[in-house]
């Protein structure tokens, strides 16, 4: 048993560790013939045109406002959520909710992006009437709601990992139990929350078809979110779709994307380590 455990820990290092691999040789030529600082200055994204530019900072433009909207839907509502369901809710209550709100991690997120694209994309243009068909605020809402329950489910059991001791010396003390929650709890958790809020940014980053149906195909290096734009990980379905030869360098530029998009999650992962070890130590 201990060898099938260790053999499991290892089965997710040696596939990311290939992921890394592929990522590194696929991309390879193509950065060959396109340097890094042009794919990072340039302002416009058209490898597959005749006159190919190659400014990734289009695509990382729609993938950071499709993101940010989300986050700014799923982080409040579920940490509230979450606060909710460890704190004030009754027992058969939170045993009712919180499998329902894991279901919402179940639906295709294609179902998400056709939701997003004929339900709440004519809702919004009543509110916004230039609203185009597609667009960012659409998509990032949507995505919100989807990663709604990675917030709600850690960070629920993260609250109520906090020792009972610590409320009952809140309540002791004379704190109310909102201020238990806000002021004792909140904080005892942070380290969890953390790891939750960092989960929910890979999945938004990471998010392929809602933003491929909903919040358009077409590159462009706007932060608006009310404009349509594409994301990295739209353009390299987009290209996964089409007919073109393995050796083409707007073949290879879905990989140069795809490692560009590894290091960003990364980055995000590496933070939110550092900030989780940070206020572990503080507990």
């Amino acid at each position: 048993m201990v060898w099938i455990l260790r053999f499991g820990g290892w089965a997710s290092v040696l596939v990311t560790f290939g992921i890394v691999i592929t990522l590194i040789t696929e991309s390879e030529p193509f950065f060959s013939k396109v340097p890094f600082r042009r794919l990072i200055t340039d302002k416009m994204w058209t490898p597959l045109f005749a006159d190919p530019q190659y400014g990734i900072s289009a695509l990382l433009a729609g993938t950071l406002v499709t993101t940010g909207v989300a986050l700014l839907v799923a982080i409040p509502l579920g940490t509230i959520l979450a606060i909710y369901l460890s704190e004030f809710a009754p027992v058969r209550l939170r045993e009712l909710v919180k499998p329902m709100l894991e279901l919402l991690s179940a639906v295709p997120t294609v179902v998400y992006g056709y939701f997003a694209l004929l339900t709440l994309t004519p809702i919004l243009q009543k509110i916004y009437p230039d609203l185009p068909q597609f667009s960012m605020l659409s998509a990032g809402l949507i995505m919100g709601i989807m990663i709604i329950p990675y917030v709600t489910s850690l960070g629920e059991d993260s609250m109520r990992s906090v020792p009972m001791l610590l409320r009952e010396g809140a309540y002791a003390l004379g704190d109310g139990k909102l201020g238990v929650a806000l002021r004792v709890v909140f904080p005892g958790a942070f380290s969890g929350l953390a790891a939750a809020y960092v989960l929910a940014i890979s999945r938004a980053v990471g998010e392929t078809m809602i933003v491929a149906i909903a919040a358009g195909l077409q590159p462009k290096l706007t932060f608006n979110p009310l404009d349509s734009a594409a994301t990295v990980t739209a353009f390299i379905v987009q290209v996964s779709l089409g007919d073109l030869p393995h050796d083409s360098i707007g073949y290879q530029s879905i990989f140069a994307a795809g490692a560009v998009l590894f290091l960003m999650t990364l980055g995000f992962n590496l933070a939110g380590h550092a900030l989780r070890r940070r206020f572990h130590r503080a507990a």
